[in-house]
């Protein structure tokens, strides 16, 4: 049955001024009808996200959010297969990963964060300079404000609420822009939120494209941006709000290397790295894309990946065994079919896939592409510099941990590493070498929510995380009382 999928205001639903197609990227067919929200509708969002913050929101004491957010996280998980469905028929993602990771994910975030704000605590000082004149310093915290949240489409869900559950911990009021990909889950956690008992004007979703998310960068009552997607979209909100001056916090795209050296278990990289490579189809930013391999194991590692991503089996997303979707739209695939084609005219060997798979009459329609591999490119090769966001890796080898170090961080990137040994010494010595925000050994995509998480770079600006998100959700305010 087609939705309707209208913009939430006030705990209400919204038409929008015209309607766009919510497509299925597992077969092609509609989901819904998405109501596109206008300069006026995202004014109303706005208005109604600041009476909200001047109203009995803005007067809730911390312990009363912290009992709403965890009332929060209890729907969701009472809402869970609502959710479920809902983002897998937005994303065409296997049910295995929606299930573990982006739902869970949801009630998690909103329980992390109402734990994280139930304990903080902010500096203070007893200042006791020559001249007597003692006083007692000590900081508050008080919300940024009205925020603008935009979310991309590879984890919707997930990174919604990473961001949303922080602001509204902090006394924040939101507008949110899902992307026009994935609209469902957001609006359905409005409803879910009001149901939990969140006031009106908390939190807001409007829908549509870049239009609707200018209406919000650009609106003077909006006091912050939250932003996580494409890099050269994160540039062009960053050139919007300089005038204002608007405090931003971006997690941008990323083009990750893996290092693996001769002295790893290469039976537990091989895994690691079919993990970090295909994990929702190479649709997350901090996948592996660029893989740099001892000269000595070289061989036995590419076999090994070539074997390990052999064993993925492409499907529907409640299929029995199906743990590799379709990419998001027949767009994206278009984009990676691109750098498939400049990888062969750099002169690639792809080893395994590089085009579109027959998955039959029933799922033909969708945005489907097969896991792909590719030898004999350069360090320097496009391929190897820009960000795909697929289900591709280049592999190239190395002789020391110099050269190693060196590739690796030769990018304008900067947001994740893995490193594969098992040499303690090299493993402490390389990881902080990493230009990037998060380094990991011998894992990968082994997060503690309380752990600050972001890039460098074209990778973003700022870091989320535990009480590492309260730094772009608040301003802290010194107090400083003369003791006389």
């Amino acid at each position: 049955m087609v939705q309707e999928i209208r913009n939430f205001i006030n705990n209400e639903y919204v038409d929008g001024v015209s309607t766009f197609d919510d497509i299925n990227p597992v077969d092609g067919s509609l989901i819904g009808n998405v109501h596109t929200a206008d300069a006026a509708v995202v004014d109303k969002a706005v208005k109604a996200a600041r009476t909200a913050l001047e109203g009995p929101w803005g007067r809730m004491s911390t312990p009363e959010r912290v009992n709403l957010l965890r009332k929060i996280a209890d729907r969701i998980d009472e809402r869970f297969e609502d959710l479920l469905q809902a983002e897998i028929a937005d994303t065409g993602k296997p049910e295995g990963l929606a299930r573990a990771v982006d739902v869970a994910r949801a009630s998690a975030n909103f329980r992390s964060f109402a734990d994280t704000v139930a304990s903080a605590g902010l500096d203070s000082y007893l200042t006791e300079p020559a001249n007597g004149d003692n006083a007692l310093m000590y900081a508050v915290r008080k919300p940024l404000g009205v925020v603008g949240v935009i979310v991309p489409w590879n984890l919707p869900l997930l990174l919604l609420t990473w961001k949303v559950a922080p602001a509204l911990a902090t006394g924040n009021t939101v507008v949110v822009k899902p992307s026009e990909e994935t609209p469902a889950s957001a609006t359905l956690l409005g409803e879910i939120m009001a149901e939990a008992g969140l006031p009106e004007g908390v939190y807001n979703v409007v829908h549509g494209y870049g239009d609707t998310g200018a209406h919000i960068t650009s609106h003077p009552d909006v006091d912050g941006i939250t932003f996580t997607g494409e890099s050269k979209t994160g540039s062009i909100i960053m050139k919007t709000v300089s005038d204002r001056v608007l405090p931003v916090s971006f997690e941008l795209g990323g083009k990750n290397a893996a290092l693996v050296f001769d002295d790893c278990n290469v039976e537990e990289a091989v895994a690691g790295l079919t993990r970090s490579l295909y994990t929702n189809s190479g649709q997350v930013c901090m996948c592996t894309e660029r893989v740099y391999i001892q000269r000595g194991i070289f061989d036995e590692v590419v076999d090994g990946l070539i074997e390990s991503a052999k064993k993925l089996k492409l499907g529907a997303p409640f299929a029995e065994g199906t743990d590799f979707g379709p990419l998001i739209s027949a767009k994206h695939r278009e984009k990676v079919q691109s750098f498939c084609d400049l990888a062969e005219k750099n002169g690639a060997e792809t080893l395994l896939g590089g085009g579109v798979p027959d998955m039959g009459a029933e799922l033909n329609g969708g945005s489907w592409f097969e896991p792909t591999l590719w030898k004999g490119l350069a360090h320097e090769d496009e391929v190897m510099r820009k960000e795909v966001f697929g289900p591709v890796a280049g592999l190239i080898p190395f002789d020391t941990e110099e050269e190693a170090i060196h590739l690796a961080n030769d990018t304008e990137y900067g947001l994740c590493a893995s490193i594969w040994t098992q040499n303690l010494e090299r493993a402490h010595r390389v990881a902080p070498k990493m230009n990037v925000g998060l380094s990991w050994v011998n894992t990968w995509y082994l997060r503690d929510l309380r752990a600050p998480f972001g890039g460098s770079g074209l990778s973003g600006i700022g870091r989320e995380g535990g009480q590492h998100s309260f730094d772009f959700y608040t301003e802290p305010v010194n107090v400083a009382i003369k003791l006389g």
